[in-house]
């Protein structure tokens, strides 16, 4: 197609009237289309010329011009475009520190390197289905990893077509297999005690006890201050997650809340209060000691040197290389609440805070109300931390 600078024409919206640049592109099957973008209100370019000046500033007529325009983008421009797009501050759905270069990865390292160079519209959806497949047996990939390499391609055209790059997306009919084959170790009241005796620094008896009891997740109870420990209403507050060397949203909305503090967890965390050379309304519950309180305890560092050791030592079974951490502790919480204190699903699904059931249920076996206390304190009392302190 030969280079076109377009028409202008005024268009009513419900801003206002508005300027708009005409142009056509070639669709795949060779008809040409009319396509048009925004210019700017007519109440702030009163003349066409105004308009068209305001065109080129914002590089629009280089824009209509490009292959992304005329409906032939390669994925790897679509790609591109979608990580720009879906990763800004202006993003609806903004992503956290800890997705986003996650995200990059798959995308880049998957997704360009087989896809790239092909144009985004002629990608067949059984090709995709034959490829997903191959990552799981000739790349040896958990189908949980390929479902959301599916789910991130899926995506990247989702945003392409409502920026009008593609026209269609060839991942709504392509399927995967998204069951986890992972088996978290779960470990019960009496092996958490015994765990918690080998932990003979306060500082990790302390996190370790608040991690069990909570069901807190990693980054949430390192971002805990003690301003959020709310001693008088007997629960904590939970609205920021530690990622990045830096403080960040939640995991989800449902994430954003309170957990519950029953007495004899509050009793070991004053215990361990008085004891925190760091215990200012504003410092870290559980800080690193080397950094001065500047920053929260390293957790990665806290499960290899202490929280494994002294799980094996209890005997808590872990293969070479088996994932066992803090996260394991919220597994455990979970499944003896439903399966052996027999307690309520929906309150098992308030404590841990997740948005559906159905996650609490298959994957682990906001509200804070007396129930979920009491089930918290039967579980503390089931460990034997009875009449124990921190010393």
């Amino acid at each position: 197609m030969a280079y076109q600078e377009g028409s202008i024409r005024k268009v009513k919206r419900l801003a206002g009237d508005t300027w708009m640049l005409r142009f056509r592109t070639d669709a795949p099957d060779g008809t040409r289309k009319e396509r048009t973008l925004p210019i700017g209100l007519v109440s702030l370019f009163p003349k066409e010329r105004d308009a068209r000046r305001e065109a080129q500033r914002l590089g629009l007529l280089t824009k209509i011009n490009t292959e992304a325009e005329i409906g032939r983008i390669r994925f790897n421009s679509l790609a591109s475009f979608y990580l720009e797009v879906d990763f800004s501050a202006d993003a609806v759905r903004p992503k956290s520190a800890n997705t986003i270069p996650i995200v990059k990865h798959y995308v880049m390292d998957y997704l360009v390197p087989r896809w790239g160079n092909d144009i985004a519209e002629d990608i067949k959806p059984f090709d995709i289905q034959k490829w997903l497949l191959s990552l799981h047996k000739d790349n040896g990939l958990a189908w949980t990893t390929v479902s959301k390499i599916r789910g991130i391609m899926h995506r990247t055209y989702k945003v392409g077509i409502l920026h009008e790059r593609v026209s269609k997306n060839p991942l709504l009919p392509v399927e995967t297999r998204s069951k986890s084959n992972y088996r978290a170790i779960v470990i019960t009241p009496a092996q958490t005690l015994a765990i918690l005796e080998k932990l003979i620094n306060p500082l990790h008896y302390a996190l370790t006890l608040t991690c069990a009891a909570t069901a807190l997740r990693a980054s949430e109870i390192l971002a805990l201050r003690w301003d959020d420990v709310l001693w008088n209403e007997g629960r904590i507050r939970i609205s920021k997650r530690w990622a990045k060397g830096a403080d960040g949203e939640t995991k989800t909305e449902a994430s954003d809340g309170y957990v519950p503090m029953h007495p004899l967890l509050s009793q070991h965390l004053q215990d361990w209060h008085q004891l925190s050379p760091h215990a200012k309304g504003k410092d870290f519950v559980f800080p690193s000691l080397t950094a001065e309180g500047k920053v929260p305890l390293n957790a990665c560092s806290f499960v290899k040197d202490h929280l494994r050791v002294a799980a094996k030592a209890s005997g808590v079974q872990i293969a070479d290389g088996q994932r066992f951490g803090l996260h394991n502790l919220r597994h455990s919480l979970s499944n003896w609440l439903v399966n052996k204190g027999k307690v309520e699903p929906k309150t098992v699904q308030g404590l841990l805070r997740h948005s559906k059931i159905q996650t609490t249920l298959d994957l682990y076996t906001q509200e804070d109300s007396d129930e979920t206390r009491a089930a918290q304190g039967a579980f503390l009392n089931a460990v034997g931390l009875q009449g124990r302190t921190i010393q």
